[in-house]
């Protein structure tokens, strides 16, 4: 494990072999976009710190593949759009050093399309629940969370947001766990079925993040 890099005072400013000053500025603007309001740059270091979290607790796994897929997994992003995690796919394809680990970071960003990762894959699986840890954030952070994303799906109907958002949550709580790791599941587990279980019934009450 690199200490160094777990106790790094800002994510944002971690060397991460193959992310070029170039590159990193570039996916900095593209996280402060102005149509983000969820996926932006305070998610982006709110996963890369995920990672530092479960590779503290030792799971193992590439630190170069997973954290360039960290920066690059909502390099594209419009929310009015529905292939954002395919482009987001090509636009790395296309930019990283065909010398760093390019495939599997192509694929580690197209799996956070659906955060459907098979049994084994460790990159994956760190990946998918730094990218969920939010779920298992104290209640406050979960509700900023939920009003950010309602924010930036502002043009979805209510009702049609809501039955989407009621069969995402169905869908997280029908799995045997959220979370893929061990450490992961020690660390946001229990908080994410509270939050996910108490916005449910918020929504099936009819009170939603508007």
């Amino acid at each position: 494990m690199d200490t160094d890099r777990v106790n790094y005072a800002e994510p944002l400013d971690a060397e991460v072999e193959f992310l070029t000053p170039e590159l990193r500025a570039d996916l900095l603007e593209r996280w402060n976009e102005p149509q983000r309001r969820y996926h932006n740059e305070t998610h982006l270091r709110a996963v890369l710190q995920a990672i530092d979290t479960l590779e503290e607790d030792g799971e193992s796994f590439d630190g170069t593949a997973v954290r360039l897929a960290a920066w690059c997994h909502a390099a594209v992003f419009d929310p009015t759009e529905s292939e954002n995690n395919d482009k987001s796919a090509g636009w790395t394809q296309r930019e990283l050093d065909p010398a760093a680990p390019v495939d599997e970071v192509v694929r580690l960003v197209r799996l956070m399309g659906g955060h459907r990762v098979e049994a084994g894959d460790l990159n994956g699986s760190v990946l998918s629940d730094a990218d969920l840890a939010v779920l298992g954030s104290d209640p406050d952070t979960y509700d900023a969370y939920t009003q950010d994303v309602r924010h930036e799906y502002a043009h979805v109907p209510g009702e049609r947001f809501v039955a989407g958002r009621v069969a995402a949550l169905e869908g997280l709580l029908e799995r045997r766990s959220v979370f893929l790791t061990r450490a992961g599941r020690d660390a946001w587990e229990k908080q994410a079925h509270a939050n996910l279980n108490r916005e449910l019934g918020l929504l099936r009450a009819g009170v939603s993040a508007d």
